[in-house]
C-alpha cells in the first residue's frame, strides 16, 4: 500500500507509547532531551488541532515510572494506559481506545523504535490502518537499533515523518488564523526557527512599521 494523501487534522490520531524515566535510560541513537522536546511538540501540536491522542506507559509502577512530566503537563487530566504488552496494539485497552476515535490515520512515537514503534506499525497495518511516525520522537538503544526499525516499518508501509513535517501538514496554510499563532508559539518554544521568528518580529516587524516596508511581512509575523 503506497500512501499518497497528506495528513489532516480530522482523520488523525496519535500515539504516544512509552515515554518513561527507565525506557529513556537506554537510549543511545538520539540525544534524549531532543526526543523529549520533540514528543513535546507532536503532544502540542495535537492539541492545538484537536487531534485525539492516546497516551500509553508499560509497567510503570513496578518497572519503568510514569509518563515524562513534560508530556503529562499537555494533557494533565488524561490517565495513560498501562500495560504489560510490548506490543500495545496486543493490549484491548489501547486498541479499543484508538479504534473509538474512528480514526484510521495513526501518528506513532514512543521508546523504543524497534519494539514499542515498529510492532504496533506493523500490527495496526495489518488491521488496515495507516501509520505515520515521528522518528524524531523516538529513540533506541543504538542508531543501527533505531534505523533497522525505521526500514523494518517503512517495507511494511508505515510512513516516517518528523514531528515538525506533521504539524505543518495539519496547518498547511499559513492563511488558517484558527491554528497560526499556535504553531508559532510552539515553533518559538521549540525549534531552532523559532529564534528566526522572534527576531523577525522585533527587528523586521518594527522597521516596517516606521518606514511602511514590509507591510504583509509585518502583519504575518504578528
Amino acid at each position: 500500500m503506497t500512501i499518497h494523501t497528506l495528513l489532516t487534522p480530522d482523520e488523525s490520531v496519535v500515539a504516544l507509547i512509552d515515554h518513561q524515566p527507565q525506557m529513556m535510560f537506554g537510549v543511545a541513537s538520539h540525544e534524549r532531551m531532543s526526543i523529549i522536546n520533540n514528543a513535546v511538540v507532536l503532544a502540542k501540536a495535537a492539541k492545538l488541532f484537536n487531534v485525539p491522542v492516546v497516551l500509553t506507559t508499560v509497567a510503570s509502577k513496578t518497572f519503568s515510572g510514569d509518563l515524562l512530566p513534560e508530556i503529562q503537563s499537555v494533557f494533565p487530566d488524561q490517565v495513560p494506559i498501562d500495560r504489560t504488552t510490548m506490543n500495545s496494539w496486543e493490549d484491548p485497552h489501547f486498541k479499543a481506545a484508538i479504534e473509538k476515535t474512528g480514526r484510521k490515520k495513526i501518528v506513532l512515537a514512543g521508546l523504543w523504535t524497534e519494539v514499542c514503534v515498529a510492532f504496533p506499525a506493523i500490527s495496526a497495518i495489518l488491521d488496515g490502518y495507516e501509520i505515520y511516525f515521528a522518528a524524531d520522537a523516538c529513540g533506541d538503544i543504538s542508531v543501527e537499533a533505531h534505523e533497522c526499525a525505521i526500514q523494518r516499518a517503512i517495507q511494511a508501509d508505515a510512513v516516517p515523518m518528523t514531528t515538525l513535517q506533521v504539524m505543518f501538514e495539519w496547518q498547511r496554510d499559513w492563511a488558517r488564523g484558527a491554528t497560526y499563532d499556535g504553531c508559532m508559539e510552539i515553533l518559538k518554544a521549540h525549534s531552532a526557527y523559532g529564534i528566526g521568528v522572534r527576531y523577525a518580529k522585533s527587528i523586521l516587524g518594527e522597521h516596517a512599521s516606521e518606514a511602511g516596508a514590509q507591510p504583509q511581512l509585518a502583519t504575518a509575523l504578528s
